[in-house]
């Protein structure tokens, strides 16, 4: 990890920094949470394997653009969720694996009267070749297909790659 100082101040590179995004829906936190493990509702794409269980392996295919197999190695009902990414696939950058060893990351809290998704993909930085189309598509992915799965209760999975 790299970092700058500024007049004795500590400042981790942006480089650096994980990708995240945060939405906020009148949805409960088990509505957010039942959403998220919907992945078939939500992420375009061939899914195989259970997508809602502690454990579970699941495998995400598009086309033959991207690949990658998740662990699910945490899952709090209405708080928390983490897929750990043990292969990847992308055919549109020279390292191929990118995200093979990343964490995705959802994070579920009340505020107030609605729920807040705080998402983050730890380990996809600015520095991955991926970083901007893979960035788009999360931004994508997970404030409007997702938003919308959670808000209407409806697939939304086509709405990303058409």
């Amino acid at each position: 990890m790299e970092y700058s100082y500024i007049s004795d101040k500590l400042f981790l590179d942006m480089k650096d920094q994980d990708f995240s995004t945060t939405l906020l829906v009148d949805q409960s936190p088990q509505e957010v949470f039942d959403a998220i493990n919907n992945v078939r509702g939500w992420w375009s794409g061939e899914i195989e394997g259970k997508t809602d269980s502690l454990g579970s392996k699941f495998i995400y295919r598009y086309k033959d653009v991207h690949r990658s197999s998740q662990k699910i190695t945490e899952l709090a009902p209405g708080k928390k969720i983490v897929w750990n990414v043990i292969d990847a696939y992308l055919s549109f950058v020279p390292d191929k694996d990118e995200w093979t060893g990343t964490s995705i990351i959802f994070d579920i809290t009340k505020k107030g009267d609605k729920t807040e998704l705080h998402f983050t993909h730890s380990g996809l930085t600015p520095k991955f070749v991926c970083y901007n189309n893979c960035s788009n598509a999360w931004e994508t992915l997970i404030n409007v297909n997702l938003h919308n799965l959670i808000v209407s209760g409806k697939d939304q999975k086509d709405a990303f790659m058409q």
